[in-house]
């Protein structure tokens, strides 16, 4: 069954109990047809968000087992979407909701890994590779590809609350006028 309500729509089997709830952030439908495809099940519901500034929203609504975030999403990419989500969990709004990036190319792991998200695939997906990461994730875990297992960590840009901030170094500026002959 699908219900459409304006920049997403609810895909869910009537009168089943769902026990995993998706959050799937994509605006192409073929990502739809395949994430829902591999992940499917009478146990599952999904949340298809076609605009990313939404997705806030409907997880305030109803918050996901696990956000499933395409890179390429037209009006806010996956990056700023995840991003958002852990800035909205830092400020106590949200609950955390574990994501998995839909990546374009391996030069875009630097994105999925500086955003916070717990698991990211490269593009073209296939649904071992899917239901692999879903499960991993929906395990607590991670997933990633791309990577060496021993790959060194990368800060997150958003500091978490155990992070302590040194303020006590100051900032020296350091502007130096310098005459230009224009002519």
């Amino acid at each position: 069954m699908a219900t459409r309500t304006p920049g997403f729509l609810v895909l869910s089997q009537p009168g089943n109990v769902c026990v995993v709830h998706i959050l799937l952030a994509t605006d192409a439908d073929w990502i739809v047809d395949e994430v829902t495809a591999a992940l499917g099940g009478d146990d599952v519901s999904f949340v298809v968000c076609r605009e990313g500034r939404v997705v806030s929203d409907q997880v305030a609504e109803r918050l996901p087992d696990l956000a499933i975030c395409d890179l390429q999403l037209g009006s806010m990419g996956g990056m700023a979407v995840t991003m958002a989500l852990r800035l909205d969990e830092s400020a106590g709004m949200v609950d955390h909701v574990p994501v998995l990036m839909l990546l374009d190319r391996a030069a875009d792991l630097h994105l999925a890994r500086r955003s916070g998200a717990e698991g990211w695939l490269i593009k073209p997906l296939d649904a071992l590779r899917l239901r692999r990461a879903t499960d991993a994730i929906l395990d607590g875990g991670t997933y990633t590809e791309g990577l060496a297992a021993d790959a060194a960590p990368v800060a997150q840009m958003i500091p978490s609350d155990d992070d302590e901030v040194d303020d006590s170094e100051s900032v020296e500026e350091s502007a130096e006028e310098e005459s230009v002959n224009a002519g």
